[in-house]
């Protein structure tokens, strides 16, 4: 059974760090590009980073800069470091696996997604 499990969300000041985890089980993780997505109330569901089986990476122009992608292979890991926070990263944040060698920006190639976790940066 394929497992996208998601942990490290939580509330937050304006300026603060929160780092998530994407944990994988069930498909061979050096098969797949692993990103994170988030979706905030009312807003369509956006691309924040992704990380390929090769170490690419992708980041959203809006993390830029405060936002680092990592993998640890032997885990079957990746993290999101996120630093200095807004109160607009305010969202729930989902990982997804898709399988492929590049990576990918957007929903539709993903092909399984996690249940979630909420991040709220107050200000």
């Amino acid at each position: 059974e394929v497992q996208l499990v998601e942990s490290g969300g939580g509330l937050v000041q304006a300026g603060g760090s929160l780092r998530l985890s994407c944990a994988a089980s069930g498909f061979t993780f050096d098969d797949y590009a692993i990103g994170w997505f988030r979706q905030a109330p009312g807003k369509e569901r956006e691309g924040v980073s992704c990380i390929s089986s090769d170490g690419s990476t992708y980041y959203g122009d809006s993390v830029k800069g405060r936002f680092t992608i990592s993998s640890d292979n032997a885990k079957n890991t990746v993290y999101l470091q996120m630093n200095s926070l807004k109160p607009e990263d305010t969202a729930v944040y989902y990982c997804a696996a898709a399988y492929t060698v590049f990576v990918p920006t957007t929903t539709r190639n993903y092909n399984y997604w996690g249940q979630g976790t909420q991040v709220t940066v107050s200000s």
